[in-house]
């Protein structure tokens, strides 16, 4: 097995990911996954599918990541891993399905219209 390539998308970050064989080891932009997430939470979230499949020591991940806050940087990799997973082994579909890690989120954040302050929020109404 040579390198595979997957791409995750949400809200405006994008994950470009290379799996291969390995250790287990998970780079982002050249650095560690702890260094990267510091946050137990987000490292759980990026981690999800290869746990699922339980194949957590058996590839190395190498990802670029841009654009976006860390949640939806994390939510991004996840796609872009388990999209991956389904190129290395598409018997694994049907598992990672069933949790929605192959669903893409498209929710996006809606657009400021002119003469309000945010995109639903209107100024107050003033009679007299």
């Amino acid at each position: 097995m040579e390198q595979i390539n997957a791409i995750g998308r949400r809200k405006s970050s994008v994950a470009r990911v290379y799996l291969k064989k390995g250790t287990g080891k998970i780079t982002i932009n050249k650095r560690d996954l702890e260094n990267y997430f510091p946050s137990a939470m987000l490292q759980y979230v990026v981690k999800q599918p290869l746990e699922l499949l339980g194949v957590a020591g058996e590839y190395d991940i190498k990802a670029n990541l841009d654009g976006g806050g860390f949640t939806g940087q994390s939510q991004a990799l996840r796609l872009a891993i388990a999209r991956a997973l389904v190129k290395v082994n598409a018997e694994d579909k049907k598992a990672l399905r069933s949790q929605g890690f192959l669903t893409r989120d498209s929710r996006e954040v809606e657009r400021k219209k002119p003469g309000q302050p945010k995109a639903r929020r209107r100024f107050q109404f003033s009679k007299r």
